[in-house]
């Protein structure tokens, strides 16, 4: 059946609806349908869930739209993982140039402390290269600061 009615079928019953959330789970990683959808069902089921008076029916839908809500919620822990470890790489490599720059002058002021966002977009081999050969005044001159 075509993708555009996806969405719809998901929303019907029985053996449509079960077909619809098998073809949804099929979709690559990152389709946006798919993406959409399990956020979508994800809720629906929580919400379900959340309800105090479940009849069968809503019992087996919950059944149904599970393995969605597991692969949905694994799917959104692991971008999490994924962003909060980039984040720490940033960090430490921001901790690691503004340490140097105190080593190589003896402190941090306002001017060395505004090139550290441009030093931290550069590939690490230049990074490295230029914190360890340039002078301040060149670094600052070079990165947007003012010697002085």
């Amino acid at each position: 059946m075509p993708q555009e009615t996806l969405w719809l079928r998901v929303l019907g019953k029985d053996k449509t609806q079960e077909t619809a959330i098998n073809e949804l789970a099929a979709l690559p990683k990152g389709h946006p349908l798919r993406t959409c959808l399990l956020e979508l069902l994800s809720n629906w089921r929580m919400t379900l869930e959340t309800s105090e008076n479940l009849t069968d029916e809503d019992r087996e839908l919950i059944m149904k739209l599970s393995p969605a809500y597991l692969r949905w919620r694994e799917e959104t822990l692991q971008e999490g993982r994924l962003e909060g470890r980039q984040e720490g790489r940033l960090e430490d490599r921001r901790e690691m140039v503004v340490n140097l720059l105190r080593v190589r002058f003896g402190s941090l002021d306002d001017q060395l402390a505004g090139i550290v966002a441009p030093l931290l977009q550069l590939p690490a081999e230049d990074l490295t290269r230029f914190l360890l050969t340039l002078s301040r005044e060149e670094l600052l001159e070079r990165f947007g600061g003012q010697s002085g």
